[in-house]
């Protein structure tokens, strides 16, 4: 590794709207500092990266029934506190517009604009019967030896 070469990694485990936020906004940091960054998405922050639209698949019973019940893509993510009912998602997409942040999908659209690599963990994806069409475009995908490789070299390693 080049000395002047800093890498992040950030494994998104959570399927929280401010937790996801909180990722990439780090992750975008990151990269504006020309850092390496790699987001590995695995089990509930997987929902993160799907389409919003349905795609149809062919899918076993217990499979569907996951993807059912999964909420589809960033703008569709739950609070991990004070969620009330969906509610409190859109109270926080509010105070986001207000402030003129960056709401969730735009984040994501500058990370990869940024060159953050986004993996989508596939063994997570046989688990909960995601396939690759069902998610967001120009994805990485491997497991956990792809994630090793990345955080054996990284000095900032985070799971959210």
């Amino acid at each position: 590794m080049d000395e002047k070469s800093q890498k992040t990694t950030i494994v998104l485990f959570s399927g929280d709207y401010d937790k996801a936020m909180a990722a990439f906004i780090i992750a975008n940091g990151a990269a504006a500092y020309e850092h390496e960054v790699t987001m590995f998405f695995t089990f509930w922050g997987l929902n993160t990266l799907r389409k919003e639209a349905a795609v149809r698949t062919k899918k076993g019973f217990l499979e569907r029934i996951f993807g059912a019940m999964m909420p589809r893509g960033a703008e569709k993510l739950g609070l991990s506190k004070l969620n009330m009912a969906g509610m409190g998602p859109q109270m926080i997409k509010h105070v986001i517009r207000k402030h003129k942040a960056l709401p969730l999908p735009q984040l994501i659209e500058l990370a990869r604009e940024q060159g953050v690599k986004l993996v989508a963990c596939t063994m997570t994806m046989d688990l909960l019967g995601l396939q690759q069409e069902e998610l967001l475009d120009g994805l990485e995908y491997g497991g956990v030896a792809a994630y090793l490789g990345d955080a054996s070299d990284g000095k900032v390693n985070l799971f959210i």
